[in-house]
């Protein structure tokens, strides 16, 4: 032979990957600059970095954008591997070597292949939409990332890989607000962009910046759902649109005939999460879809379990959920409850869009009736307990807890109230929920849920005999006693027709405050004095009864009888510091306040109503709020000693603060002379002491002012209660053992 030509295995033509190419942008991006700053961070520190999130919310857009912005970090390339195109996982690497534009006819494994061509190359490879194949790629990443130190991956998908050392960057939605002067958020500015490719003449107006950011707010900020809906301008208006949103998987489809398909339209893009599931995650989904806002695991374990979901199985399937980004974590600032290992850190949710997906399948199983009854019995469950705790030393533990189930506890409201049979449960949830209409600043929200149901069920129940006095006590605080006397004299005559004590000790005691707000405070002490009557005869004690014993102090007070008064209102302090109470004892030191204003010891006024506006700011309870501001106004007014005259401006900035807040109470001093009385003093010592534009100028200033913002004014511009003089909250007591829920009252 001429020459000895060793026949060479034809294999591995190598063609070495030029740096690599990633697609150009063909639409503007929006937003997401955090992200964009805390995924190149990520890159510069971690060799996997997998953005997580729910399905149309742009990683795929974020991770090609941040993998652009970090090329020159790269000399190898950038490079970008689509995987959803990929149906079978032993076809992943020949996928990752098309991509990188390697070639190879041997039969070795394309690992193989890979890390031989890849060796001592820097370069980024994007993975991206591993959700279906999620252990593969999770196997393809590892495998490549321990033999090849100079290289990166960036994977995007629905779930996290859980590979060594990957670290996670979890995508929300685009923000949806406030709309402010010359701010959009970025699901707006989102919305408008891609209008303007269907409108060229598209602007995002003063008037119409709120419905636009209303719309996206129900499109839960998801940029594959806003792009969807600003497509359909081309037929409808943006009111059109927020008016269809009911049937969002119809109206949002006709995406880009070259997107991926799961990403044309909405109802695919959740159908592609669903399918990723397994059936009892599936199921877990759709018996989830029953919550309305945010849940804890407790509720979740109650109301899914069972029926195929073994109560041990729940949590794991939950996080795998959570993994796969159909459920939301969140973090939720509730105190820890030590004694018995439960807390409120930790919440979760589904997005609008998941949830009412959800419940199609739901009611495709014929569950949601069995779903949304075992929710009411959980959520009549925390009203109950809600209540009980109430009176002792968790009540603003359970003023946030309650706050935080909000969303479900009106809910279940409406399913009680629209379901035939439910009526007594609602007036009893509805009932139950006192401490949170009153204490919590929700006046108009409880009448509506008890007109409602006490216009359904006539029938004198101890729930509907419930429901009527704390729609009288409501009403009373409203200002709206044309409501309030009717309903407490029903409540009071079918307590005696019915031998219910304790209903008649409350018809009695909230009559009594109907009649002090109505300027008779004598007629007002009497039955105050009857209610504690009865309130010690059937052996009550909570919040109520304390309450009734500071309206006593209050009604005597007026009368000019400091001593009674006082006496009452030691009382109320006394028991507040046994049992650890602070809503009544806020109140307590408002009329603590008033009586050291009648004596003359204004730096001692002003500590008394500084520390009454700090503890019902925790709660907020914007009636005890407002009644400390107005005094705390006219406190300002009076001398602070010799040659020290009061600032007559500062009381006017107070009045106007109080005046805002009113507005969102009721009828300001419910329509009561009495309990107007300092303000109308105050008002008199300004306009006598301020010109004309004075008196106008500070008024209009503190009723510019938010809550928090009279807040802090009203407690000497830090936030903090009063500086010299401030008192300290109630001695804190050990828990007592728990109550037993039929103490309800």
């Amino acid at each position: 032979m001429a020459g000895d030509s060793t026949a060479q295995p034809r294999a591995a033509a190598r063609r070495e990957p030029a740096p690599g190419r990633l697609p150009a942008e063909v639409t503007s991006f929006v937003g997401r600059r955090q992200e964009l700053a805390e995924l190149a961070r990520l890159l510069a520190a971690a060799r996997l970095v997998t953005v997580t999130g729910p399905g149309g919310v742009g990683k795929s857009r974020l991770a090609l954008r941040a993998a652009a912005r970090a090329a020159g970090a790269f000399p190898d390339g950038t490079w970008l591997v689509e995987i959803a195109p990929v149906q079978d996982r032993l076809l992943l690497g020949h996928a990752v070597l098309e991509a990188l534009r390697l070639t190879d006819g041997t039969a070795r494994p394309p690992l193989d292949v890979l890390t031989e061509h890849l060796a001592g190359r820097r370069m980024l490879i994007v993975l991206d939409g591993c959700e279906h194949l999620v252990d593969a790629c999770a196997e393809l990443a590892d495998t490549l990332l321990r033999a090849l130190p100079g290289l990166r991956v960036l994977a995007t998908s629905r779930a996290a890989l859980r590979a060594s050392g990957e670290h996670l960057l979890i995508l929300a939605p685009l923000p949806v607000g406030p709309v402010g002067p010359g701010t959009l958020p970025d699901a707006v500015q989102l919305f408008a962009d891609r209008a303007r490719a269907v409108l060229p003449s598209f602007e995002v107006t003063t008037a119409s910046a709120d419905g636009i950011a209303q719309l996206c707010r129900r499109l839960d900020g998801i940029p594959l759902a806003v792009e969807l809906a600003a497509g359909r301008l081309r037929a409808l208006s943006v009111e059109q649109i927020d008016a269809r949103l009911n049937d969002r998987f119809r109206l949002l489809t006709g995406g880009a005939r070259t997107a991926l398909p799961r990403h044309q339209t909405l109802r695919t893009t959740i159908g592609w999460s669903h399918e990723l599931c397994t059936v009892q995650e599936r199921l877990l989904w759709a018996r989830l879809s029953v919550f309305a806002g945010s849940f804890d695991l407790e509720a979740a374990e109650y109301v899914c379990a069972g029926e195929g979901i073994e109560p041990d199985d729940l949590l794991d399937l939950l996080s795998e959920l959570i993994n796969k980004s159909v459920v939301l974590r969140v973090e939720a600032s509730c105190d820890p409850r030590p004694e018995d290992g439960n807390t409120c850190g930790v919440r979760f949710r589904l997005l609008d869009t998941l949830r009412e997906y959800g419940l199609q399948w739901l009611r495709a199983a014929g569950e949601e009736q069995r779903l949304l009854r075992r929710h009411r019995d959980w959520y009549l469950g925390v009203a109950t307990w809600g209540e009980v705790e109430w009176f002792g030393p968790r009540q603003a533990e359970t003023a946030e807890r309650t706050e935080l189930a909000h969303p479900n506890l009106r809910a279940a409201l409406e399913f009680c109230l629209a379901e035939p049979g439910e009526e007594q449960l609602a007036l009893l949830l509805a009932g139950t929920l006192w401490f949170y209409w009153v204490g919590c600043g929700h006046l108009g929200e409880g009448r509506h849920w008890l007109d409602r149901a006490l216009a359904l069920d006539p029938e004198p129940t101890e729930a509907r005999a419930k429901a009527l006095w704390v729609t009288g006590y409501m009403a009373t605080l409203q200002g709206d006693l044309l409501t309030a006397r009717p309903a407490l004299e029903e409540c009071r005559r079918q307590a005696l027709d019915t031998g219910d004590d304790r209903a008649l000790a409350y018809a009695v005691h909230r009559q009594g405050c109907a009649a002090l707000i109505g300027d008779e405070p004598a007629r007002a002490a009497e039955l105050f004095e009857e209610a504690l009557w009865h309130y010690r005869t059937i052996g009550e004690l909570n919040s109520n009864v304390l309450m009734a014993m500071f309206e006593l102090g209050i009604a005597y007070l007026f009368q000019g009888d400091q001593e009674s008064g006082e006496f009452w209102l030691g009382q109320v302090r006394e028991l507040c510091e046994e049992h650890g109470e602070q809503w009544a004892y806020a109140y307590g030191l408002y009329a603590l306040g008033y009586s050291h204003w009648m004596d003359g010891e204004v730096r001692l006024a002003r500590a008394r109503a500084r520390e009454s506006v700090r503890l019902n700011h925790l709660f907020h309870d914007l009636l005890g709020i407002v009644l400390a501001i107005d005094l705390l106004a006219l406190l300002e007014t009076e001398p602070t000693g010799p040659g020290r005259p009061g600032d007559l401006r500062e009381a006017r900035v107070l009045q106007g603060a109080a005046h805002r807040i009113w507005q969102a109470v009721g009828k300001p001093f419910f329509g009561s002379r009495t309990f107007n009385g300092p303000h109308r003093r105050c008002e008199e010592r300004a306009r006598a002491g301020l010109t004309e534009q004075e008196f106008t100028e500070y008024f209009d200033r503190g009723a510019r002012l938010d809550l928090d913002a009279a807040v802090r004014r009203a407690l000497g511009g830090d936030g903090r209660a009063g500086g010299p003089g401030a008192l300290p909250g109630p001695r804190p007591v050990p828990p007592a053992p728990q109550p037993s829920p039929a103490r309800n009252s």
